[in-house]
């Protein structure tokens, strides 16, 4: 008997993504696998049944209970994994951090389960690195957002009423999302900045056409993340950014690192000082956001200065998202699967670091 790999239809409030897409379940079929999902699983994604070929449907409770390998894009409830037999493998992004009760029902039913966002940020990785593409994702759409938002033309227009002055964006945070918020606000014809406070990224941001904004403060830091800044550093790093941002018209902050909370970049009073009209997009929203008078999922107006804090930001973009998260997970499952059989290889990094809970036992440290 082949190898179920299966998958659900996502229950998550807004959710629209899938974890198996057509694509992906014809290369897990070309492997020998057997892919099951649940009727209607792609459709918000734009991948109607009779997109998928050569692959079985089912209802919720008889894919869980006939799976041996659960693909998911967001934990689903915590009911779920009771529907999962004993010993089956989960791949997703499980969000572990201060999930006690997720865990707990994980090691209940001796799951091993694996987070992707727990992989190492590593060259190896990359081509399953689901922060990475998904934050492409929240990055374009941030950007989109902010020009529909935003009182101002993005472009400079010559018209017969006049010339209309470009708005001049910047970008805090130069990481994947960061970078393809610089991208998209550059290809909409904004004056657009970037900033980050590891100096590495400049030449990244000069490379998309933006200036680099130096506030002279470097934290370089590890593992692709910059490390945190010390009291000294921070007010700088503060008074420096409050000056400049008198002048801009839209910013758009992505910092943020995985199980912290966002840090605090934009102060209560630097929103103060902005100009009226002035647009905040904070994608840190579901971290607390980088500023601190975001909302989650709400919009907030102070001094004619609004902050918009969306959520899920690749759920608006199903299709492609879907495309890329799924191909993410068929290379993650690449390391499990030998000659047809789950064999997770636990001396493996990519294996071992992803690795929650190993036949219910736990192995993530938090």
């Amino acid at each position: 008997m082949p190898i179920t790999v299966a998958a659900l239809r996502e229950t998550a409030a807004g959710e629209r993504r899938v974890a198996i897409t057509p694509e992906v379940a014809k290369k897990l079929r070309g492997k020998g696998l057997r892919v099951l999902l649940e009727r209607g699983a792609g459709a918000a994604a734009g991948f109607p049944d009779a997109s998928y070929t050569d692959i079985e449907f089912a209802d919720a409770a008889a894919v869980l209970a006939q799976a041996d390998l659960f693909a998911c894009v967001l934990p689903p409830d915590d009911a779920t994994w009771q529907g999962l037999r004993e010993g089956a493998l989960v791949v997703g992004q499980l969000r572990p951090y201060g999930a006690a009760a997720r865990i707990a029902a994980l090691s209940a039913r001796k799951l091993t389960s694996f987070a992707l966002e727990l992989l190492p940020r590593t060259t190896r990785a990359q081509a399953m690195d689901v922060l990475s593409s998904q934050a492409a994702v929240a990055g374009y759409r941030a950007m989109l957002i902010a020009a529909e938002a935003a009182p101002k033309f993005f472009p400079m227009l010559t018209t017969a009423a006049g010339t209309i002055r470009p708005s001049r964006v910047l970008v805090i945070g130069a990481g994947v999302a960061g970078l393809q918020a610089i991208a998209t606000a550059r290809r909409l014809g904004a004056q657009i900045e970037g900033y980050d406070v590891r100096p590495e990224t400049r030449e990244q941001v000069e490379s998309l056409g933006a200036k680099f904004l130096d506030l002279g403060v470097s934290a370089a830091g590890s593992g692709g993340y910059a490390r945190e800044l010390s009291a000294e550093e921070r007010a700088a790093q503060q008074q420096a950014l409050a000056d400049h941002l008198k002048v801009v018209d839209v910013i758009v902050t992505t910092a943020a690192v995985p199980g912290r909370p966002a840090p605090k970049i934009l102060t209560a009073a630097m929103v103060q000082g902005m100009k009226p009209g002035a647009l905040i997009v904070d994608l840190a929203a579901e971290g607390g956001g980088n500023c601190e008078l975001t909302r989650p999922g709400e919009r907030v107006e102070q001094g004619g200065v609004v902050v918009l804090g969306p959520l899920n930001l690749p759920a608006g973009a199903p299709l492609h998202a879907s495309e890329m998260y799924a191909r993410n997970v068929y290379n993650f499952v690449e390391l499990l699967v030998k000659d047809g059989a789950l064999v997770p290889d636990f001396g493996d990094e990519l294996v071992a670091k992803s690795c929650v809970t190993q036949a219910g036992e736990l192995r993530f440290a938090g």
